[in-house]
């Protein structure tokens, strides 16, 4: 089991604008280099600079990362094999955990049990959480053409 820290980072004010402006230079170093599978970043610690090579994957993620901070978002980093708690799980859904509980007896959820307590994995979390916006989406989308057929648009 992955032991994670759901505690979220959230930049004060005043540092946004640096990861906009960090945000901005990734953007435009990978736009015009997207070829490139890895990364060479210098790192200057002191009065030292010092390479440091980087997979483009960890590049594209620190750009999401950037433009989430960037825009004032807090954000916590949850591996996909990590197993959540109930709560952990409520928190991340933002809803109670008798409700979330609920979701995991209907069968709504993936989980297994360790003991007398159960486990999510963020994976199945994250499925969950996938395929109840698409069928939001869809019934916001069905009620909309009903609302165009009844003339109410």
């Amino acid at each position: 089991m992955t032991k994670i820290d759901l505690r979220p980072v959230k930049l004060p004010d005043h540092k946004q604008e640096t990861a906009n402006h960090a945000l901005e230079r990734v953007r435009t170093y990978l736009a015009e280099h997207q070829d490139a599978s890895q990364i060479r970043v210098d790192v200057q610690d002191g009065g030292e600079r010092e390479p440091l090579d980087l997979p483009r994957e960890v590049v594209e993620l620190l750009a999401t990362l950037l433009a989430h901070l960037g825009a004032g978002r807090a954000v916590s980093i949850v591996p996909s094999d990590a197993e959540l708690t109930t709560q952990q799980a409520a928190d991340m859904l933002n809803v109670s955990r008798p409700f979330l509980i609920g979701l995991l007896d209907a069968g709504e959820i993936e989980y297994r049990t360790v003991g007398t307590h159960r486990r999510i994995t963020a994976s199945s979390l994250l499925a969950y959480q996938r395929n109840d916006d698409h069928r939001r989406r869809l019934v916001a989308d069905e009620l909309t053409q009903l609302g165009q057929e009844m003339g109410m648009s």
